[in-house]
């Protein structure tokens, strides 16, 4: 018959391990939640995952080399229509360009999207750097309002020298539009039923 005698060695060690796997569990249920966050900070830190890089300022060199840089614009659960206003440009290598999404709440009440977005090919994700972009921070977009969102962007010139992405001219900077998890419920969407719009001039 086992011991219940607090002062029994056996039942001090069965305490503490049990302690010890309460905390493991807890700490795995942390680190699940928090895992999240932290992978996307992560990817917008090493652009991996094809994800697309904030910049603090524009390279120094520009090179004598272009790439077609495509655009693609969609939503999800929103009430919204987003396109882009130009279906692709033509950018030197390290040169600063400028980009135009627009968003058109088709509901009565105002709402508020968040972006997620990525590049392809996914090799690209290092060097296809922002200065700007809508895609940072939350957007609250009133009734019936259309709204201009500009990207400000460039490719680094280490593009040019990495063997995975100096043969490929082409990249594709793709948004996808979601209700936002942290904005305020009236300025949350109903789920109406989705809108995707595809790439557009």
């Amino acid at each position: 018959m086992s011991s219940t005698d607090p002062s029994d060695p056996q039942v001090r060690r069965n305490r503490r391990v049990a302690i010890i796997c309460a905390a493991a569990f807890v700490g795995m249920i942390g680190a699940a939640y928090a895992s999240v966050p932290l992978y996307r900070a992560f990817c917008q830190l090493t652009g991996f995952d094809g994800t697309t890089r904030k910049a603090e300022a524009a390279p120094g060199a520009v090179l004598d080399k272009t790439l077609t840089i495509r655009f693609d614009a969609n939503v999800r659960d929103l009430p919204w229509t987003f396109v882009t206003k130009q279906t692709s440009q033509t950018a030197k290598i390290g040169e600063t360009k400028i980009a135009f999404f627009q968003v058109t709440n088709n509901s009565d009440k105002p709402i508020t999207g968040r972006a997620v977005f990525n590049v392809v090919p996914e090799q690209a994700g290092p060097y296809f750097q922002k200065l700007d972009c809508f895609c940072f921070s939350d957007q609250t977009v009133g009734p019936g309002q259309t709204v201009d969102m500009p990207v400000l962007y460039f490719v680094d010139p280490k593009y040019a020298d990495d063997f995975e992405t100096k043969g490929k001219s082409e990249v594709t900077l793709s948004y996808t539009f979601f209700p936002s998890t942290s904005a305020p419920a009236p300025a949350r969407a109903d789920l109406h039923p989705a809108k995707t719009a595809g790439a557009k001039g």
